[in-house]
């Protein structure tokens, strides 16, 4: 029993009665139509916007629909006031007698309380977190985490089969960044005495490493120039701290079917074609990839405009305010050119509906992203993109930095282990998403 979509039917029912008796045009499309709580709970039970949406369709104003309505709606059993409210809002209070059947239904149904069919069992992918493996993850990332893994959870009941994703964005320059920093750890596990320098990782969490790369490796990797070690150093950090964000997120009882790696998408094996390659031939097929030039940025710099002949997306074509780069000066390819690819390859696994969760920082990249998507499904699916206000972590009330770089961060594990899970996932969604927390 869903007293709000009950009383949803009702409205409708009541908008039919009104269409019977000539007071409004027959065949009014009344799918705008919601039941909600009121915004003020001393206003009653229930409110609608009914009379608001559907006012031009009824040819009337919303305050002289609403009071029809509000005839009707009174007449209903266990109503005990119908009142309109400013333009058009209808609000309904409810007599007592509501409130064992709704206790019983709920009683009744216990945990399936509240699920529904409607997702159909579609597919859906959800990516969340999808933190840089440069560290253990911070209290900075917890509110994306538990947000997207909420929003997985309420997908889940509703109907859909849900894919809950991680990428691991393990191709950019921070990877070898954290090699870097890794390989001073070898030499310090084997008796040097180091110090970090400036741009490295400085964490203490990299030490296990090290003495990893010792138990491996032995000696042998310090004749060897940077060339030859690090790509044996990244794969053995990145590893290291993949496992350590799987047991930081399995502390908040996340846990993802997916770890999806950036790398993979720029891998040529036997000298065969990336996956971003295929993806820009196909793209240039159907002429939405091409050579040119992006005009000087207009207000605020466009970060990656460069006053050259260059590889350019037609994102315009589906959206966009410019169109996009997908290489680098020095023949690399831009993160959108990777991130594009790794969509295209959601879309080629049966994903129709994707949503990213992402920190607000990077809200400007939404826009690209869904012309993006649209482009490369050839409009058959699409993104949807929940932006998450990053945690601001106070110590006797002063903001605390998150800078893994600075080594000067707190980790997610050791606000769950002072608090506790179910707590900190509390805290992590007591208020919307977009809102400063």
């Amino acid at each position: 029993m869903n007293l709000f979509a009950i009383f949803a039917d009702h409205v409708r029912d009541a908008v039919a009665q009104l269409a019977t008796e000539g007071a409004v045009p027959a065949g009014i499309d009344t799918a705008r139509v919601v039941v909600e709580p009121p915004r003020d709970a001393s206003h009653g039970d229930l409110a609608t916007n009914a009379a608001m949406v559907l006012a031009k369709d009824a040819g009337l104003k919303p305050r002289d629909l609403a009071e029809k309505l509000t005839v009707k709606l009174a007449a209903l059993p266990g109503v005990t006031k119908v009142d309109v409210a400013g333009p058009g809002f209808i609000n309904i209070a409810l007599d007592g007698s509501w409130w064992p059947k709704i206790l019983a239904a709920v009683l009744d149904a216990g945990r399936d309380y509240g699920r529904a069919d409607t997702g159909g069992g579609r597919k859906i992918n959800v990516e969340y977190v999808s933190a840089n493996p440069t560290g253990p993850m911070h209290v900075g990332h917890c509110r994306g985490a538990v947000f997207g893994d909420a929003l997985a959870n309420l997908l889940a009941f509703a109907g859909w089969q849900v894919t809950r994703e991680y990428y691991i964005n393990d191709a950019g320059a921070q990877v070898d960044v954290l090699a870097r920093s890794a390989y001073l750890r070898y030499r310090e596990a084997l008796g040097e005495t180091i110090s970090i320098p400036e741009g490295l990782y400085p964490g203490d969490y990299l030490v296990p490493v090290g003495k990893a790369l010792v138990a491996k490796y032995g000696r042998t990797m310090l004749d060897k120039g940077e060339a030859e070690w690090l790509p044996a150093v990244r794969k053995a950090a990145i590893d290291a701290m993949m496992a350590m964000i799987r047991d930081d997120l399995a502390a908040l009882n996340i846990r993802h079917d997916v770890f999806f790696s950036e790398r993979t998408l720029h891998a040529r094996p036997d000298g065969q074609p990336s996956i971003i390659d295929r993806l820009l031939d196909e793209l240039r097929a159907r002429d939405l990839v091409y050579e040119g030039r992006l005009p000087p940025p207009k207000g605020q710099p466009i970060e990656d405009w460069e006053d050259r002949e260059q590889t350019l997306f037609r994102a315009t074509d589906f959206g966009d305010d410019v169109d996009r780069p997908l290489m680098k000066s020095d023949g690399a390819y831009t993160y959108f050119a990777a991130d594009i690819a790794y969509h295209k390859d959601k879309y080629d696994r049966g994903f129709r509906r994707m949503i990213d969760v992402w920190g607000a920082d990077h809200g400007g990249y939404v826009k690209r992203m869904q012309a993006a998507v649209k482009a490369a499904s050839g409009g058959e699916a699409s993104l949807d993109v929940e932006l998450c206000q990053l945690v601001r972590l106070l110590r006797a009330g002063e903001p605390v930095k998150m800078s893994k770089r600075a080594g000067d961060f707190v980790t997610l594990r050791e606000v769950v282990d002072e608090v506790g899970r179910d707590a900190v996932r509390f805290m992590m969604i007591n208020r919307k998403n977009d809102a400063v927390l």
